[in-house]
């Protein structure tokens, strides 16, 4: 298949299972609890706020990025799972109107407006990165995800005392979040606070 053509047919089927979103919104669809309304979130982050890092804390966080990924409804995890393949594969016009048509469907579901943050990272738009990533930390301040990625757009804007107050407040719900301490001494050291 051309790639005209190919991208015309996923451009098809992304307008098709937005339209099934559509239907299912006014049909009243939609679940209580997804995302990061999920009250299994609870009891994850706590057991990041340990002493000790657990020794399972690669198994804690899939499971926290399981449940941001969760909508309680299978036509929009539809259209995550190809929102998500269109970006990994750099083909940024469908995952762009896949994440577009999760955020139509759900204003209030926290991960889609985090991954259209980071596509629009990939793409170098960094104040629409910026924007999402506001959205994202307004329906779960704890998002740790989003909270790197916006250290990583102050950074590559040239605010290291942006980047520095996004990695602390990333500690604060993830304490052993991997890289976070060594990325906090190198601002530590440009921005000359003590430590």
């Amino acid at each position: 298949m051309s790639a005209p053509i190919a991208h015309t047919a996923g451009m098809v089927r992304v307008t098709l299972r937005i339209a099934a979103l559509a239907i299912a919104g006014a049909m009243g669809s939609l679940p209580l609890f997804a995302g990061q309304d999920d009250p299994r979130l609870d009891s994850l982050f706590a057991a990041l706020q340990t002493d000790e890092p657990p020794a399972d804390m690669a198994r804690i966080e899939r499971d926290i990025w399981a449940v941001w990924l969760e909508s309680g409804d299978a036509g929009l995890d539809a259209v995550m799972a190809e929102g998500v393949r269109a970006m990994s594969g750099g083909d940024y016009a469908i995952a762009l109107a896949s994440f577009n048509a999760l955020i139509d469907a759900r204003p209030d579901f926290a991960e889609g407006w985090n991954k259209r943050a980071t596509l629009y990272w990939l793409m170098g738009d960094f104040e629409a990165s910026a924007a999402d990533v506001d959205r994202t930390l307004a329906l779960e301040p704890r998002h740790f995800g989003a909270l790197s990625g916006l250290a990583m757009i102050r950074l590559a804007q040239q605010r290291p005392q942006e980047a520095w107050d996004a990695l602390r407040r990333l500690l604060a719900v993830h304490p052993h979040a991997r890289g976070v301490r060594g990325r906090l001494e190198r601002l530590r050291r440009i921005l000359g606070v003590e430590a």
